[in-house]
């Protein structure tokens, strides 16, 4: 005997096989809308990321208050430069900075040996640093714009010799956010019978 498929058999095995699909369609889109959706929350944490991250390359840098010379027997011996915060800064420890002066003897690139009046452990070629004005006793951190610290290089600790008259030399900063701050002086053409000259 022979079976006769009807034409409603037909439509009702038609319409599963749609409706089978469509669903598979709906799941389809709705995990490349869950991909999406993670993926433009990732980037955007990235961008974020990389935002602040510029933004304190730019800002978060010392800036320069006053640069004052040391002079012993018509020659500067040490260089003493106060810093506080540039504009909009964030905190900025002065351990975790990185000098590099260059001068007429050579280019050195400093680390921070601690506090001026404690260098016993100051190895190699560094800088020391020490306090002009501190609220707050959070040195060597500068974390408030009226703080007021001061980069001490003496200048034949890592240099062949002194600096003389005439000589320019210039320092630049680095901050951990590695933000680069330039400090150029030049030092005065007669240094005699003075103890001190502004660079």
């Amino acid at each position: 005997m022979f079976e006769f498929i009807t034409d409603e058999e037909e439509r009702g095995q038609v319409g599963i096989g749609t409706l089978i699909v469509f669903i598979a369609m709906v799941l389809v889109a709705a995990i490349a809308a869950g991909v999406l959706i993670n993926t433009a929350g990732f980037l955007q944490s990235k961008s974020q990321e990389t935002g602040q991250q510029s933004s304190k390359q730019v800002s978060d840098r010392i800036q320069e208050v006053s640069t004052v010379g040391h002079v012993t027997s018509n020659e500067v011996d040490f260089v003493n430069v106060t810093v506080t915060q540039g504009a909009g800064a964030g905190e900025i420890d002065l351990q975790n900075t990185t000098v590099t002066w260059i001068g007429p003897q050579g280019t050195f690139q400093l680390t921070a040996a601690g506090d001026f009046d404690d260098t016993s452990n100051a190895t190699g070629d560094v800088f020391t640093y020490d306090v002009v004005k501190d609220s707050d006793s959070s040195a060597p951190v500068l974390n408030d714009n009226d703080d007021r610290l001061q980069y001490i290089f003496d200048v034949d600790d890592f240099s062949p010799s002194n600096l003389g008259e005439g000589d320019e030399v210039t320092i630049k900063v680095n901050t951990m956010a590695g933000a680069t701050t330039s400090i150029r002086f030049t030092v005065p053409e007669s240094l005699g019978n003075k103890e001190a000259v502004e660079l």
